[in-house]
């Protein structure tokens, strides 16, 4: 299903303490990379105020690793909206180097909307949707 979602993106740099033994960025890293940029662009969409009544759990992470990042350099982590069904909504994040757009990790996430009351799921509004769908 093709969708007109709005892609957030934010920088950041490879910090000494995502290095591993390989002395490239651990995989577990990217993994916090990819929940950390739809954490970021969820905030943005959702200020405070606006994000209180809704929660967000994981329900699966599907990851492949495509090359190494190195101490120092930029990273690009682009996420966007895919399908929504019900209480579940698909997630995806490409990391790439932002020195020459290489592509070196892509995620899909599925995520589950809970009630912060009774912490069980809960069908995504229309509303919801299109706001993550939009520029934010």
């Amino acid at each position: 299903m093709q969708t007109p979602a709005f892609r957030f993106s934010r920088l950041l740099t490879v910090q000494p303490q995502d290095i591993d033994e390989l002395d490239h960025v651990n995989n577990v890293q990217y993994v916090r990379w990819v929940q950390d940029t739809a954490g970021e662009h969820w905030l943005t969409a959702y200020p405070p105020g606006e994000r209180e009544q809704y929660i967000w759990v994981v329900r699966e992470h599907r990851v492949q690793y495509r090359y190494p990042a190195l101490l120092g350099e930029e990273l690009r982590c682009t996420t966007w909206i895919g399908e929504v069904r019900g209480a579940q909504c698909q997630r995806f994040v490409r990391i790439e180097r932002a020195a020459d757009n290489k592509l070196l990790c892509e995620a899909e996430t599925q995520w589950v909307l809970l009630d912060p009351l009774t912490k069980r799921p809960v069908r995504i509004e229309q509303d919801v949707v299109e706001r993550l769908w939009g520029p934010v």
